[in-house]
């Protein structure tokens, strides 16, 4: 059993530095046209208070859909394995167990509501 756990801590680990180099890998690639463009014909050009204002309206719309989703993953974990477990001892309790995961869905909601509300006000 310990060694089982090792061997599984192992696996987390590994996926977690290839997500987090693929990531850094496609952030670079992404961020390099976009470093020193010119404005396109016509386009308007935004002072750079403008663009620190933008860059935080971002950067908060991307946490509160990141973190939304986030907390909504760990939600839905535990509440499907406990719901599965008392559907295996109890079958006719099904859709109250599914209302639980649902509720655990709505964080995503709420998190996709917000970023957009955000990305509204810049």
């Amino acid at each position: 059993m310990v060694e089982a756990r090792k061997v599984f801590a192992g696996r987390v680990q590994t996926s977690l530095v290839v997500v987090v180099a693929l990531m850094a890998i496609f952030g670079a690639v992404a961020t390099v046209g976009a470093q020193a463009q010119e404005p396109a014909h016509g386009a308007t050009v935004i002072s750079a208070e403008q663009a620190k204002v933008q860059q935080f309206g971002l950067m908060a719309a991307a946490i509160a859909f990141g973190l939304g989703a986030i907390g909504a993953g760990i939600a839905i974990a535990n509440v499907g394995a406990a719901a599965m477990g008392a559907i295996g001892e109890k079958p006719e309790i099904a859709s109250q167990a599914l209302i639980f995961i649902a509720l655990a869905e709505g964080l995503v909601v709420f998190g996709f509501i917000t970023a957009l509300m955000i990305l509204g006000k810049i």
